[in-house]
């Protein structure tokens, strides 16, 4: 249970709205129901204190119950909705992304940083190359991804810092980088080359190869991506073929994001 009585916290923080939201954020794709016990165990409360705001959210109309199982209803995409419907770049980069796929026949996306992780805005999937079901609002951990690391990569040192104080480095593969000296390396590398080529460290049989989107300003604001399967693509075809075609796609994200800003 998180203690409102951390340092960082400000006097005004409402911490009964921040553990409502954590019983929202604890179903998933791999668990969209769950018993009260469940909710009171992904959230660290009691069970008395989960029923409550389960109760509420039910009230409300975000929650669902059969008298034991919970479950998430449809109304709960509306608080992500708000986000995306003020958000330009997920309507601008869809349509350059789903170009993008058909021409290249791969799936493409675009993803912004959240904490540690990346959360993805925008998806033209063509193939399913991967176990995990992507979508828009899907996350996945910043080291282990293409465009995770491009996002990392343009942050100041500071909070690169705080990222590598906190971050858990899983080797998802045999492949993953797990080590902070050569991640940080690799991030640096990233950043002067201008792009980020990943072979197979998130998952067997994936590569991808990412770049940054920027704002009228200069300032990256979210990265895209296009992935291949490792059979289908060699890493020579993603940087030599691939890689200009998304470089050229970014350039088109940019005008038009830049176009929406003035």
């Amino acid at each position: 249970m998180t203690d409102n009585s951390a340092p960082d916290r400000p006097a005004e923080f409402v911490q009964s709205l921040e553990r409502g939201l954590a019983v929202i954020r604890a179903f998933s794709r791999d668990r969209p129901r769950l018993t009260l016990s469940d909710v009171a165990r992904e959230t660290g409360m009691t069970r008395a204190a989960a029923r409550r705001f389960l109760i509420t959210l039910e009230s409300l109309g975000y929650v669902s119950s059969d008298g034991r199982l919970f479950s998430l209803r449809p109304s709960v995409l509306q608080l992500g909705y708000a986000y995306l419907s003020s958000f330009s770049l997920a309507e601008i980069a869809q349509d350059h992304l789903e170009k993008l796929a058909e021409a290249l026949h791969e799936s493409c996306s675009a993803s912004v940083l959240d904490g540690e992780d990346i959360v993805y805005v925008a998806r033209a999937s063509t193939n399913r190359i991967m176990t995990i079901g992507l979508s828009v609002g899907a996350r996945l951990p910043a080291y282990c991804t293409s465009m995770g690391r491009v996002l990392l990569a343009e942050l100041d040192e500071a909070a690169i810092a705080s990222y590598f104080a906190t971050a858990n480095l899983a080797a998802r593969t045999d492949r993953t980088i797990t080590d902070r000296d050569e991640l940080r390396a690799e991030l640096i590398r990233v950043r002067e080359q201008g792009w980020c080529l990943l072979d197979q460290e998130l998952e067997d049989g994936v590569r991808s190869v990412a770049i940054p989107v920027r704002d009228a300003s200069g300032r990256v604001v979210a990265a895209i991506n296009a992935s291949a399967h490792a059979t289908r693509v060699t890493i020579e075809t993603l940087r030599e073929e691939v890689l200009p075609r998304l470089q050229g796609c970014a350039v088109q994200i940019d005008l038009d994001l830049a176009g929406r800003q003035y």
